[in-house]
């Protein structure tokens, strides 16, 4: 009996101790998701309440410090207009104790025209130089010399003095791209008296003032939208830097009003697409009477094609290679000059008085044949896993899949049986093709002179701002291969002021601008709109051929 009873008891404390096996670490790992949730939960209160633009990140790409506790951190969070970088146990403390940039100067008596440095210590850039002993600042391994947060000059502890603290603030080489804080207060109250002479106030900042307005979409190709945020809000005024997946370019332009007539130049942050919805806002602006406030508009291209960035001298494509700085000074020093933009309306066969015509508005090219199925094809992937496509490279990849496989099905053939062109009203005797496609720019279909070719034909010159559309016929998806890589010519159908396309039958792709869609019988007439405001930068370009320039 004893046994029994001793077994029974070995028995009970096994399960015990199982039990206790079992549950402990089930209870411990509920416990630390408790406290990491209650963490994140309080983490996110204070970044919703707080001035700053607090981000967290598991690792800083650089040695950092904790600008509180001066403690060297691998992680915790950092004000991207500002720079703060401080650990989580800290965080609190820091969003109370240091104040982030001021986009306006608030409660200052009359019109301030200076305001002084706003330095914040540690975690200076690496080559950095102090402004007043010229040696190199942070080299230390821990928190110690200063940055102005404006100006971006930085300071040794040892070489900061009472007068640097109290000095008025340059406002650093971007000083005519930067809104001061004091200037918007200074119109924000001429507003509210109803005073609108801004010229006035134009002084205080700089003679060569060109504010700059970044609009970037975060969404567009290799998905950079929301670094290049953060780098230019620490280098400009944040009420420059706009996230067009939170607000749109209609509403952001409106900052054009606060400033002088003709002077904004607007930096455009994605691809062709986003640059056209831009250029579509700067249009409403025109509408709404406030033509003197139209900015000039460059391109960061983010995209996948990128042909409009490529013909005004922007590149082919950006991956992070230059700086930021280094594309400030290029905004600052492009030219001025005109886009044209064409009016593109498709009236459905049968429907003149029952059904609106679809109108769109084009600044790169219209299409009919093989490209516009490719993007059609490459359009309906997208729209079903659009995680797979955030790479420029992939979309690349799967363009050149769609027309391989148009190489073998040629979808389009016959397609002069099924049209007819017409060019300032005379029709046009159109051999066999698969494809029509009516350019306005020098570049298609990511980076190729499609109207030049291989360069070895006399051809009239095509520019952007002529008021003329180019007209080209393809063979198929191969010959269109083949014209890229300068192996072959387009057939040149001609060149145009208005260009009118009548599908006779069958339904065929057709794209404006990379916008496919699939089109019944119809009328396609394109006629000139407007012109866009455009800078072009005189940088290097995809096209090293000597025929390059004749687009420009």
């Amino acid at each position: 009996g004893s046994g029994q009873a001793s077994r029974a008891v070995a028995d009970w404390r096994l399960a015990v101790w199982t039990l206790c096996s079992v549950l402990l670490p089930v209870l411990i790992t509920a416990w630390c998701s408790f406290q990491r949730s209650r963490r994140q939960l309080l983490i996110r209160d204070i970044f919703r309440k707080s001035k700053h633009d607090w981000q967290y990140t598991d690792l800083f790409g650089q040695p950092s410090y904790c600008c509180v506790c001066a403690q060297h951190i691998l992680r915790g969070a950092f004000c991207g207009c500002c720079g703060l970088r401080v650990s989580e146990r800290c965080l609190k403390k820091a969003d109370q104790r240091f104040l982030c940039k001021e986009i306006m100067l608030r409660g200052t008596a009359g019109a301030p025209s200076s305001m002084p440095h706003h330095w914040i210590r540690g975690n200076v850039p690496l080559c950095s130089c102090c402004m007043v002993c010229k040696q190199q600042c942070g080299t230390q391994p821990k928190l110690c010399d200063y940055r102005c947060v404006w100006c971006q000059y930085t300071v040794h502890d040892e070489c900061m003095v009472d007068c640097l603290r109290t000095e008025d603030c340059t406002f650093g080489e971007f000083k005519d791209l930067i809104i001061p804080p004091y200037y918007l207060s200074t119109i924000n109250q001429m507003r509210k008296e109803k005073r609108t002479s801004y010229e006035k106030v134009v002084p205080y900042c700089s003679k060569h003032w060109m504010p700059v307005m970044v609009l970037a979409n975060t969404r567009s190709g290799n998905n950079m939208g929301e670094t290049l945020l953060g780098e230019f809000k620490m280098l400009l005024n944040p009420v420059q830097v706009f996230d067009l997946s939170k607000i749109a370019p209609a509403k952001a332009l409106q900052l054009c009003t606060w400033l002088p007539c003709n002077a904004v130049r607007v930096l455009v942050c994605g691809g062709d697409g986003t640059v056209g919805w831009v250029l579509d806002a700067i249009d409403e602006m025109k509408i709404k009477g406030q033509e003197r406030y139209i900015p000039q508009v460059a391109i960061l291209p983010l995209g996948t094609g990128n042909d409009l960035s490529n013909t005004l001298g922007w590149g082919a494509g950006y991956a992070g290679e230059v700086p930021v700085e280094q594309i400030l000074r290029n905004v600052m020093e492009a030219d001025g000059i005109k886009l044209d933009r064409w009016k593109v309306q498709v009236t459905n066969k049968g429907y003149y008085n029952l059904r609106k015509p679809k109108v769109f508005t084009m600044n790169n090219y219209f299409s009919i044949g093989p490209d516009a199925l490719m993007a059609l094809n490459f359009h309906a992937h997208r729209e079903k896993t659009p995680s797979l496509f955030s790479s420029r490279i992939i979309n690349k990849a799967v363009y050149f899949f769609y027309g391989t496989k148009d190489c073998l099905v040629q979808e389009c053939k016959d397609l002069n049986k099924k049209v007819e062109l017409e060019l300032d009203g005379e029709r046009i005797e159109l051999p066999n093709l698969e494809g029509i496609i009516v350019l306005n720019i020098g570049y298609w279909g990511g980076g190729c002179r499609l109207w030049e070719g291989m360069g070895d034909e006399p051809y009239p010159l095509a520019r952007h701002d002529d008021g003329l559309l180019e007209v080209v016929g393809v063979h198929g998806s191969f010959h269109c291969a083949q014209i890229q890589v300068k192996l072959a010519n387009p057939v040149r159908l001609g060149q145009a002021h208005t260009v009118r396309l009548i599908l006779k039958s069958s339904k065929m792709p057709m794209q404006v601008d990379g916008e496919p869609w699939a089109q019944g019988p119809c009328t396609v007439t394109i006629t000139h709109k407007t012109h866009a405001l455009m800078l072009y930068h005189s940088g290097e370009q995809t096209d090293d051929d000597d025929a390059s320039s004749l687009s420009e």
